[in-house]
Order: structure tokens, then sequence, then C-alpha cells
């Protein structure tokens, strides 16, 4: 566990590994809005042993310190981007992996984008590209806010709080202990970073921008959806993959939001594959 500074916010990271680190391939993980990094360390813990895997929490986030300029600018998700350009350049590691979640995986999609000479493979899991509705995103900026402004530190106390908080991202279950991990985040998350994140993750920018950045990938990567995924559904994770043919496209069964949690046996098995370069097999229950 560590802080470095990065653009001049200080940082939280720390590497999981088999050892001493250096010795294999980096896999960095990216984490989605309003968490942490924390709910990827199951999949570190087991990834280890053929990678070092690096976990840092996005600015503003988990236990990541907030931009003090909260200009629109620093709300921009390609703001993120460079934070991880800097993450790598200042831990001085060249080309790595990466493995990014929700909003985390749009940030890996802008770097893709302007850094792609710095990644081997990308995993992309509950993300793709979506049509702009004017109506309906100011209605969701509208809601998102009054989400992120109502956010009382005692609601964690509340029993079941986690179980409602985490119903609407999941269709299979998680330990309750890891609900009480991601309400905690989320209530802890900054203000304003949240809400700018929330603004431009659901904009008339990101539906021009993603598209021509998923169009321009150009390294191997696995776009995953959660087969029942309410918050970015299956079809807009096909939609983007449609548009490259270096994108692979694979949805786990019965899960929604978090389907390495939900299912995280038939997740780490396509997650493997891939990373190591080989065939994937569409998993049973989904119609190809």
């Amino acid at each position: 566990m560590a802080s470095v500074t990065l653009n001049g916010v200080d940082h939280y990271y720390e590497w999981i590994c088999d050892g001493p680190q250096g010795n294999r391939p980096t896999l960095v993980f990216l984490h989605g809005w309003g968490g942490s990094a924390r709910y990827w360390e199951r999949i570190a813990q087991v990834m280890k042993q053929d990678f070092d895997c690096l976990l840092y929490d996005l600015r503003g986030f988990g236990r990541s310190s907030a931009a003090q300029d909260t200009t629109p600018a620093l709300g921009a998700l390609e703001s993120f981007a460079d934070d991880l350009e800097c993450l790598l350049t200042t831990l001085k590691l060249d080309r790595v992996f990466i493995s990014a979640h929700s909003m985390g995986a749009s940030v890996a999609l802008y770097f893709l984008s302007r850094f792609p000479h710095r990644v081997n493979r990308a995993i992309l899991t509950c993300n793709g590209s979506f049509e702009y509705d004017e109506l309906a995103f100011k209605a969701f900026h509208q809601f998102g806010g009054y989400v992120v402004m109502f956010r009382p530190s005692w609601l964690s106390r509340i029993p079941l709080a986690p179980q409602i908080f985490m119903s609407r991202f999941l269709k299979g279950q998680i330990p309750y202990a890891d609900k009480e991990v991601f309400l905690k985040d989320f209530l802890q998350a900054d203000p304003a970073t949240a809400l700018g994140t929330l603004k431009a993750s659901v904009s008339k920018h990101a539906t021009e921008a993603m598209p021509r950045a998923f169009s321009d990938i150009s390294v191997p990567t696995l776009l995953i959806s959660g087969q029942y995924d309410r918050i970015t559904p299956a079809e807009l994770g096909r939609q983007a993959a449609s548009l490259n043919p270096n994108i692979e496209y694979v949805e786990v069964p019965e899960t929604g939001h978090f389907p390495m949690l939900e299912d995280a046996t038939t997740y780490l098995s396509i997650f493997k594959d891939f990373l190591h370069g080989q065939s994937l097999a569409q998993p049973s229950g989904i119609e190809g």
C-alpha cells in the first residue's frame, strides 16, 4: 500500500504480487464510478501467479485524494487517462495489460486511444457505445445530482442499506461484506468528482468520442458484459464490439453489473484465456 502524486493529486495504489514485483508482466486494474480498487482484489489474488497486479483508486474515489481544481476539464474522463499515463511513467512501467470496469473502462478506452503503445491487451468489463438522448440525459443528471448530494454517513449504519444499495447493480449474489464496502466507498466519494464524472460518463461528448475510440482500438481487446446488466445493458457492449475487429465480445450468463464478483469462476476462465492469447468460447446460457 502506497501513495503517489499524479498530476498534483495524491493517489492510493498497491501491488498484489506472488514474490518480488518486477518479475512478471504488469496487469493494471481500474474501478468504476463511486467505487475503489477493493473490489478487484480477489481477481488480482488469482492472477498474481502470472502477473504483477497494480491496483489504484481513481482521483476523488476510494482512498485517493480529490483535485483541488474542480474546473470542467478535470471532470472529463480523458483527464483520468492522463492520470494513468502519469502513474505508469512514475512507476517506470512501459507496456502493461489493463483490466477496467464500468466508468473505469471508459477511462481505459480513452487511454487506449491516446497511448496505444503502452498496452499489450485490454479487458473492458460492462461498457459500451450508446446514442445521445437529450431529455433522458438531463433527467439522469438531475437524478444523479440528488443521489450524489444526499449521502449521509449514517446511511451505512441502517440495517440492510448495503443490500438495498446494491440491488440495482446485481443479478446474482455477492457476499454481504462486499456490499458494505461498496456502500462505504460510495458515501466517501468526493462530491465534485462524483458529480463531474457522472455527467461526463453520460453526455453528448461521450456519445461522440467513445464510438471513435472503440473504432480506433489497435491492440487486442476483450469486452465483457453481464447478461442482465441494468446499468450498462449488454446490447451496448455488442454494439461497441461490432465497431472494430480487434474487439472480442463475451457475455457472462446470469450476471449484472459485476460479473467478476457474481460469477468469478466463469469470469476468470474468460479473463485468463484472453490474457494468455487463447481462443474464447461464449459461455453456455447465451445465444451467439
